[in-house]
């Protein structure tokens, strides 16, 4: 009998175990929409301090000039965005073969050729399997994207509904910390978008005026596409630049190298001034910490790990700073000899 229930329990703690590693990836997606409600909040409340409006008619209104705003985009600069990008489908397999006898040319690059794999040959490719998976994963994203779009929408739309419910779980005397680390996160939050929003308005101007400069097509485009890849941290400069470089590259191989270090000074740029100016005003958080949470997060849950990896990491240092360090071991300390 002692050994049934011990297999029993076993059992449970696996299938626990189990429904954890599901919802974990559900809850990513919640703190998604709470990130986007945070924003739509704090912005429709701005629009109703200086109009006549309510806060919600303000989120109303934001969630409008959202749409707006990204249907322009498309339609303005779509087109030209797929024209430029079929140019390069057509340069690179030819750009690639020139690289490669270039490399060739070289003693060292011979041997890397050499010693490299084919990755062309051998292996069974199914077009239609990789269709498969592309248009599942592509499902998945729209899927994802809708739920954080709808539950952010509606937590901006009434806020006080969802903190007195979560407030309820918490043991009565608690409700009150509870409350003060839920504004705290809330105000952290907040100020985090905010610094993140300057950082991407002053990376996407300088990459478009570059961009500009050097005369590569599409300069406004490409500098909204780096200062929007540039909320994702550390992977975002180069997911931003490689649209650029790939457009570049169709005009000539010295524009796409011109790119690069234009990318690589703008984002020395960002990372020596403008960020610590940027977090004196905002939320500073530990560069180490940052990097290491965003290693953990995509080892774990992928690129939407890595996206809300520090805004995850900076709700934990608040919390523990407010729960265990002021609480506890303070708590503990004045309630000691």
């Amino acid at each position: 009998m002692n050994a049934f229930r011990t297999a029993m329990a076993i059992i449970g703690v696996l299938v626990l175990l189990i429904l954890l590693g599901q919802l974990l990836i559900v809850l990513l997606l919640v703190f998604a929409a709470i990130l986007l409600a945070i924003l739509l909040r704090n912005l429709g409340l701005l629009i109703a301090s200086r109009t006549p409006l309510s806060p919600n008619a303000g989120v109303g209104v934001v969630c409008l000039l959202l749409v707006a705003g990204l249907a322009g985009f498309f339609m303005s600069e779509g087109p030209r965005m797929a024209a430029r990008l079929g140019e390069v489908i057509e340069v690179l397999p030819d750009a690639a073969a020139q690289l490669r006898v270039a490399i060739a040319g070289t003693d060292w690059g011979a041997y890397v050729l050499d010693n490299t794999p084919n990755l062309t040959g051998g292996g069974d490719f199914s077009v239609t399997g990789a269709l498969g998976g592309t248009l599942s994963r592509a499902v998945g994203v729209v899927a994802n994207t809708v739920v954080v779009l709808s539950v952010g929408i509606y937590l901006a739309l009434d806020p006080r509904l969802y903190r007195r419910g979560l407030l309820h779980l918490v043991p009565t005397r608690r409700r009150r910390r509870a409350a003060e680390v839920l504004d705290a996160v809330e105000k952290g939050l907040w100020k985090w978008l905010i610094g993140q929003f300057v950082d991407m308005v002053a990376v996407g101007l300088m990459i478009g005026v570059g961009l500009w400069a050097l005369g590569i097509p599409l300069p406004i485009a490409l500098g909204l596409i780096a200062g929007l890849t540039n909320f994702i941290p550390i992977l975002g400069p180069f997911l931003g630049g490689a649209a650029a470089v790939l457009i570049a590259f169709a005009q000539s191989p010295v524009d796409a190298l011109y790119v690069v270090i234009l990318i690589v000074v703008v984002q020395q740029i960002d990372g020596q001034v403008l960020m610590p100016l940027i977090q004196q005003r905002a939320t500073a958080l530990p560069p180490a910490l940052t990097v290491l949470a965003v290693v953990v997060g995509g080892i774990l849950f992928g690129f939407i790990g890595v996206l809300l990896a520090t805004p995850m990491l900076l709700v934990i240092l608040i919390a523990s700073r407010m729960i265990y360090v002021n609480d506890l071991l303070d708590g503990d300390a004045r309630d000691g000899p």
